[in-house]
């Protein structure tokens, strides 16, 4: 068995915050990575820390680009056990992925439109629940996930792990740093 994370993440930037003033959720976004450490941490989110407006599929990083513009940024860590098989899967869906990116856009009428309870599905376009939700299902690993997603409905997989709470930018390898973050068992 392999282990991936799925990390959710509230930053305060005006998009979040309008995110979560119709969802009135915890979170307004989410991502997926690949190890402990979140060095292969993927989503569709911000490109460029200063624009909003230039999204697509990014390579994220605890402290670098938008998380390190945002370095106030809460987060809840996650993980799922998946098997060999899921996992390889996963991790060749988001090469695939990688390889073309800029054939992918954001689908931002699709994020405004979980507000309103209706889905708008883009191709070649994904905003960051619906991407996430997307690798699962590309993979085969078991949710119960709607297929109008937002990211606190990854809360509530079933078998999911809650790993870590607090500022993401605080997140460490639980092996070396326990004192430095809270870590839940």
């Amino acid at each position: 068995m392999k282990k991936i994370y799925i990390i959710l993440t509230y930053s305060g930037t005006t998009l979040s915050k309008i995110i979560k003033h119709y969802t009135k959720d915890e979170f307004s976004h989410v991502s997926i990575a690949l190890d402990y450490k979140l060095n292969q941490m993927y989503s569709f989110g911000r490109l460029k820390p200063y624009n909003p407006f230039c999204a697509g599929f990014v390579h994220e990083k605890i402290n670098k680009g938008t998380f390190r513009r945002f370095y106030k940024t809460l987060t809840k860590v996650y993980s799922l056990e998946v098997n060999e098989k899921q996992y390889e899967e996963l991790k060749n869906e988001i090469k695939n992925i990688k390889k073309i990116r800029r054939q992918y856009k954001f689908n931002i009428v699709g994020l405004f439109a979980v507000g309103l309870r209706i889905k708008i599905r883009k191709n070649n376009a994904f905003y960051c629940a619906e991407f996430v939700k997307y690798l699962l299902d590309e993979a085969k690993i078991e949710n119960n996930l709607p297929e109008l997603v937002r990211p606190e409905n990854f809360k509530e997989i079933n078998n999911i792990k809650l790993e870590y709470e607090g500022y993401l930018k605080s997140y460490k390898n639980k092996d070396t740093n326990v004192d430095k973050v809270h870590i839940l068992s």
